[in-house]
């Protein structure tokens, strides 16, 4: 496998570059494997399987946009059967308390009468988590699964509780209903390494969905990774090199689309804050991850332009008149992706 972008990279710090070249094409393969069985279950999503297992190779946490009805939830079932991971479902609702999620302490009296507290684990403590219409919980909720997502533990009661390894969170948002909804704050967006957004099938796929879902066909995904699998996957994604122009397409691309730093007019003048060094790291993180997915040694500025638009589009936001006058923060993702191009 010959990738020119290994011309001024090294493989990081591993004392034999050929056991981790060796190590890097069997991962892409596992992975191949992995798209497959999902595509079994999931059809006609082609881009989100693979932003979907972008973020899990990279660590990180997902946001679904979409309408009911597009397999989302069927997708985080799927996604727990092929890579070994206890998977968990939590509706959020304005009622739900962060109790409810993280756990509570309960009283309770031994044979002897002694009384002492015992902590019972609440629905976060899993590898793979899926918040429903996350959206619709207090902020007060909010902030206790932000605590969760950022410092893989939570604190109930002045005591700390480390959550399973590996902890990743797969939230929904339906973009037309927003009546009774509480916005995530700017700080828990930037901790989802990627906003996908879900669009409807073409008539191919649905046509499948309806040969699959109201007829004997049922497919069941296989098991490709386990959870420790994906933990050494995940360290080794981490490896993988980064060429000197990889790196510097990925900074244009951020601090362009800063009103403070930017030298494009439209970014200054529609854009009310832009993305921070979080929205590096997911990128350099996530043409890694891609490289591999692809089957490649190293990443390109191709995979930059690939994964500009789900990852910078929830860390931006449009001023008010931009809204109004019907900009797009993907028009402007698309301007500043023309400057590395």
């Amino acid at each position: 496998m010959n990738d020119p972008a290994l011309n001024n990279a090294d493989l990081g710090d591993s004392p034999q570059p050929v056991a981790a070249i060796a190590a890097m094409e069997k991962l892409g393969q596992s992975f191949l494997d992995a798209r497959k069985s999902i595509g079994r279950v999931i059809f006609g999503q082609n881009q989100v399987i693979e932003e979907t297992l972008i973020t899990l190779l990279a660590g990180g946490h997902l946001l679904l946009i979409g309408v009911p009805g597009l397999g989302k939830t069927r997708l985080v079932e799927t996604l727990g059967t092929v890579f070994g991971l206890e998977e968990r479902r939590v509706q959020f609702t304005p009622d739900l308390m962060p109790a409810d999620i993280l756990g509570s302490e309960v009283l309770e009296e031994s044979e002897t009468g002694k009384r002492s507290f015992r902590f019972i684990e609440g629905p976060v403590f899993c590898q793979l988590l899926m918040a429903d219409e996350i959206n619709r919980a207090s902020p007060r909720t909010q902030s206790a699964l932000l605590q969760a997502m950022q410092e893989h533990r939570v604190s109930v009661a002045g005591q700390y509780y480390a959550l399973p390894k590996p902890f990743h969170v797969l939230a929904t948002q339906n973009p037309l209903e927003q009546e009774g909804t509480y916005p995530l704050p700017e700080a828990q967006l930037d901790r989802f390494f990627m906003q996908v957004d879900v669009e409807y099938p073409d008539i191919e796929a649905e046509r499948e969905i309806l040969a699959a879902t109201s007829g004997e066909l049922d497919e069941t995904p296989e098991r490709i990774f386990t959870a420790d699998s994906l933990l050494d996957a995940q360290k080794l994604v981490r490896k993988v090199p980064v060429g000197d122009s990889v790196t510097e397409a990925i900074l244009t691309l951020v601090r362009q689309g800063r009103p403070e730093t930017t030298t494009y007019k439209e970014v200054r003048e529609k854009v009310s804050w832009g993305p921070g060094p979080r929205a590096s790291q997911a990128l350099m993180l996530g043409v890694r991850a891609r490289a591999v997915i692809e089957g490649r040694l190293a990443p390109s500025i191709d995979d930059v332009l690939a994964l500009a638009h789900p990852i910078l589009r929830h860390r931006m936001a449009l001023s008010f008149a931009a809204r109004a006058e019907g900009t797009t923060l993907d028009e402007i993702i698309d301007l500043l992706a023309g400057d590395i191009a």
